[in-house]
């Protein structure tokens, strides 16, 4: 911070004024460089006032050239980033990757990024994710598998989460200070989203589940019972077992939880620790979720094997993935406890409309007849 003038304080920042013998004064503009260069605005105040707003401007300009998308996303990545849950941080990387390709070829001045430049990026979105399907396509005609479906619509949900992110980005750059300029994703519509409304039947759950290996049965019961996300499934650990709960932090969250061990939950988890028991490995995994080899289950290989399983029972990908066993959870926990608070608190939703529309829209409604 430049130090404060003791004299001629009504002067403009960055504008000096020197009284001569003659007494005459005349006015000057100092750059900030080092040594001090001063650049002279003449004598007539106004004149030397309208020198000087010239010359911020130039100032102001070269200084916003400077501060492109690419330069405040580092930032973010830097600052922001690391304080959130990490399967968003990852989710943030990859976005970024997109972004970046878009916004840095070449490097475009966050201050000149305009509300139609937000609109090109999401319709080119949309068409690299179609492309990059038709490219998948054309390799899998070679090796004679079926091709996959192509809507056209692909891409939209990820450029509408690209789009948030970019917003916030864009929102941390007028708090530091790095521009005035209003967010260009300000009315900018999103694509629309329709919410996923399946509900795994217990027929569909139980072929899938026979057709599945031991870690990935193992995995489908403790996500259905517990009503957790994938992730977190994967991360129990048997250090999470204490004093009767399994203790959970939901990752995306952090929501706190205590999961009584009782019922099939308990006999799920003694069925899991035999097992692990079993193994011949003298390195074994402490995380409940492991292979066949005592190795720790990645998310990756877990939905592979899940992939396998579901195609082998004959069951439709659309009809089943694995996250929507956290949605059966809840489901069936409302009618079998008759009280939606308690899926509430067992998914960790903070509020019971989430949890309401997570549910009906899942089975509908329990009404009666008019009559």
């Amino acid at each position: 911070m430049g130090r404060i003038p003791s004299k001629n304080k009504n002067l403009p920042p960055h504008m000096r004024a020197r009284t001569q013998r003659s007494g005459r004064t005349f006015y000057y503009y100092d750059t900030g460089a080092k040594p001090r260069v001063e650049i002279p605005l003449g004598d007539d105040y106004v004149l030397a006032v309208k020198k000087w707003s010239e010359l911020e401007s130039e100032k102001s300009t070269r200084f916003a050239k400077l501060v492109t998308f690419r330069y405040v996303a580092e930032r973010y990545m830097r600052e922001i980033i690391p304080t959130k849950a990490p399967r968003t941080q990852r989710d943030n990387l990859i976005e970024l990757e997109f972004l970046f390709a878009f916004f840095d070829e070449p490097p475009a001045p966050i201050a000149e990024i305009e509300p139609v430049h937000i609109r090109h990026y999401m319709d080119w979105r949309v068409k690299k994710s179609v492309a990059q399907l038709h490219e998948k396509n054309r390799i899998r005609t070679e090796k004679n598998l079926p091709p996959l479906e192509i809507t056209g619509k692909e891409g939209q949900v990820r450029a509408n989460r690209e789009k948030a992110l970019f917003s916030h980005i864009f929102n941390m750059a007028r708090n530091w200070g790095l521009t005035t300029a209003q967010n260009p994703c300000a009315g900018i519509t999103g694509y629309s989203e329709i919410g996923r409304d399946i509900y795994v039947e217990d027929i569909e759950y139980k072929k899938v589940w026979e057709a599945a290996d031991q870690p990935t049965r193992d995995a489908m019961d403790l996500a259905y019972l517990t009503g957790q996300r994938p992730s977190d499934t994967l991360g129990y650990d048997e250090t999470d077992i204490r004093d009767g709960f399994l203790i959970v932090q939901q990752g995306k969250t952090r929501k706190k939880l205590r999961i009584t061990i009782t019922g099939e939950l308990a006999i799920l988890i003694e069925r899991i620790l035999a097992r692990k028991r079993s193994y011949e490995s003298k390195v074994v995994f402490t995380q409940l979720i492991v292979n066949e080899r005592g190795g720790r289950l990645t998310l990756h290989a877990l939905q592979q094997r899940f992939d396998k399983a579901r195609e082998l029972a004959g069951v439709d990908k659309s009809t089943f993935q694995f996250r929507d066993l956290r949605a059966k959870a809840g489901t069936d926990k409302t009618d079998s406890s008759g009280d939606i608070r308690q899926a509430q608190k067992q998914l960790g939703h903070r509020s019971l409309t989430m949890t309401e529309t997570y549910v009906r829209n899942r089975k509908g409604d329990k009404v009666g007849p008019t009559k």
